[in-house]
């Protein structure tokens, strides 16, 4: 085997970002660096050397190699700091991602110094048939970010790390949050041994709002009364630094379960009086807006709270310009509710619709919402019913998909349409879904 061959055998076989993620997208890297960038870097973050990590990755599959670079040192010397060692086992992934870069550099030297970095650490440890649990941790954290599928496998592996180091109750909190977004993802309630674990994930490690507001969300559902607490939380996570892990999404949303959209929307708005250029604060007040808004209840929106919904959706498709497809369909849907709005939403429907650089689920949750806006806002019964065929056809389905065709069988067990009779039939024609 020729040396260039033996190098890259030896590439293959490490445990780093470059081997673990595999077939992304442009638009789902851009997601990720967004994701990266609302988690924020204060120097408290438990997982910042995992952060820059992902990040350094993240840039050089979009291109940005010495950016890249740059990220990827930033790891080092984070891990270092917080870990207050020079050496250690946190640092195989980071070598090994290092020795990847270079080599897609053509800096062979460079690459074989860390691989034989990494070959060093990895001799020094006690268990030479299964990976360190710090390597088991971060290919966990990583896994998480990267899409419904991979939840479960990342809670196996925080799950492997935490018994081996039992003391890093931070793995532990990690592994109930990839569960709880497993249970988010499929639309599946949490068994009550995973909502022990979520219990004792919140004793041992208190300081983790995110982890206090997903057990509250999960006891609300069980029909504990929760409210007061929730005020406390969301005044406790008022102190923290601004983070998509502060604990105020899954907070907002224990809110709008509890019917008390209207205190979601006090908090964002005082979090955002207190950081009012945090892009973060204004996505997450721009959700409680259109929940608010689009909402059919008896409490209708009025054109005041109409018109904020607007602005912070306008200023959130600025803000994250690269990743707004979904944003700007929650714009259409917010416009259509205004005074003036319905014809301003109809040609933004359009625009989305033209687009051809869309993916199968950006396809289903546009097709989903515009068949809504037919509906509510046109009432174009027939024209919607088309729509919900067309999000329904798409394999794969995603949760919009399956909204459809519970909606579409719902339409056939009333009968009140002319349309019947094409639903059935495609209904009796559509393939099992897989994807449970």
């Amino acid at each position: 085997m020729s040396s260039s061959s033996q190098t890259l055998s030896k590439l293959e076989a490490l445990e780093c970002h470059f081997t673990w993620v595999k077939e992304t997208t442009r638009s789902q890297l851009l997601a990720k660096r967004v994701e990266l960038e609302d988690i924020g870097t204060d120097e408290g973050n438990f997982w910042l050397g995992s952060i820059y990590n992902l990040w350094g990755f993240v840039l050089y599959e979009l291109g940005s190699s010495k950016e890249a670079h740059r990220y990827f040192r930033k790891a080092t010397e984070t891990l270092q700091r917080l870990k207050k060692e020079d050496e250690g086992p946190w640092l195989m992934v980071n070598y090994g991602n290092l020795a990847w870069l270079h080599h897609h550099l053509g800096e062979e030297a460079k690459s074989q110094d860390y691989l034989s970095k990494v070959e060093a650490l990895k001799s020094k440890s006690p268990c030479q048939e299964e990976l360190h649990p710090e390597i088991y941790a971060e290919k966990a954290w990583t896994l998480m970010k990267f899409g419904k599928d991979n939840q479960l496998l990342a809670a196996d592996y925080f799950q492997r790390s935490f018994k081996m180091q039992p003391h890093m109750v931070q793995w532990q909190s990690s592994r109930v949050i990839a569960l709880s977004s497993a249970a988010k993802y499929w639309d599946t309630g949490l068994s009550d041994d995973v909502l022990q674990e979520i219990r004792t994930a919140r004793e041992q490690d208190p300081e983790n709002l995110y982890v206090a507001a997903v057990e509250l969300k999960e006891r609300g559902r069980k029909g504990e009364s929760v409210k007061n607490e929730a005020e406390t939380l969301g005044q406790k996570i008022l102190l923290q630094p601004v983070s998509s892990y502060s604990g105020l999404k899954p907070l907002l949303r224990l809110h709008r379960e509890l019917g008390s959209l209207d205190k979601a929307i006090v908090l964002t708005e005082e979090a955002l009086e207190r950081h009012p250029d945090e892009r973060y604060l204004k996505r997450c007040a721009a959700l409680c807006y259109k929940w608010k808004v689009l909402m059919f209840t008896a409490d209708r929106a009025d054109q005041r709270t109409i018109e904020r919904a607007i602005k912070l959706h306008e200023e959130v498709v600025d803000l994250y310009s690269d990743t707004s497809f979904v944003k700007k369909i929650d714009l259409a849907c917010v416009q259509a509710k205004s005074s003036q709005g319905r014809e301003i939403a109809y040609q933004m429907f359009q625009d989305l619709l033209a687009s051809r650089a869309l993916d199968s689920d950006d396809k289903q949750l546009l097709y989903y919402n515009y068949a809504r806006y037919l509906h509510f806002d046109c009432q174009d019964s027939n024209e919607s019913i088309r729509y919900h065929l067309k999000s329904a056809e798409i394999q794969n389905s995603t949760f919009y998909g399956k909204l459809s065709v519970k909606l579409l069988q719902k339409i056939c067990e009333r009968g009140r349409s002319r349309m019947c009779p094409e639903i059935r039939e495609f209904l009796e024609n559509l393939p099992e879904d897989d994807s449970e």
